[in-house]
């Protein structure tokens, strides 16, 4: 069965020409290893080059776009299947029902919003779907948020712990491939 890939990331490409060179890589493998690509179903910025790495690599995509950013002519629509749903809250919803994990690339706040729901969904027990971020480097100002969070004791230290983050499109897939969901409950302050 094909493993569902969600990618959370920025409609925009960023600054740095590796955020560039990151989203083919991870196309690339996404592709590669015979899984699908879920995502928001853009055509700007990474959202676009992380959808056309896949096609160009043979591999599947389906984009889940509400109607109001098709009509504003952001929609992919090169992509295997495009979704077009009412609003941003069925985006999300379908995302997280047709994915079996999902990764953060560098975004802005609709990526930083997407990943906190689904993080926050595994911690409460919607789901026990892994929960990656991939460019530590991006990534790092926000890690130390959390790091102060769980020393201030709003973040259980174990519940951190479940982020995988990597700068490696291998090493980040097989840690979410060999990811055991713990007991849920122990994350939940009582």
């Amino acid at each position: 069965m094909k493993k569902n890939i969600c990618v959370f990331c920025g409609a925009s490409e960023g600054n740095r020409p590796e955020y560039r060179t990151a989203a083919m890589q991870l196309g690339k493998v996404i592709a590669n290893q015979n899984r699908r690509l879920i995502y928001g179903g853009g055509n700007k910025g990474l959202m676009g080059i992380i959808a056309n790495s896949v096609l160009d690599h043979g591999g599947e995509v389906i984009g889940i776009i509400p109607e109001k950013l098709v009509k504003a002519e952001t929609a992919h629509l090169g992509i295997t299947r495009l979704e077009v749903v009412e609003n941003m809250h069925q985006r999300k919803a379908r995302l997280t029902e047709l994915a079996d994990g999902f990764i953060a690339m560098p975004g802005g706040t609709g990526t930083l919003e997407e990943l906190f729901e689904v993080w926050t969904g595994m911690q409460i027990g919607y789901h026990e779907k892994p929960v990656a971020l991939f460019n530590s480097q991006f990534w790092q100002p926000l890690l130390n948020f959390l790091k102060h969070a769980v020393q201030e004791g709003f973040i259980r230290e174990s519940f951190y712990q479940t982020l995988i983050i990597s700068d490696t499109a291998d090493s980040m897939l097989e840690k979410m491939d060999s990811f055991i969901p713990k007991d849920l409950q122990r994350w939940v302050k009582k």
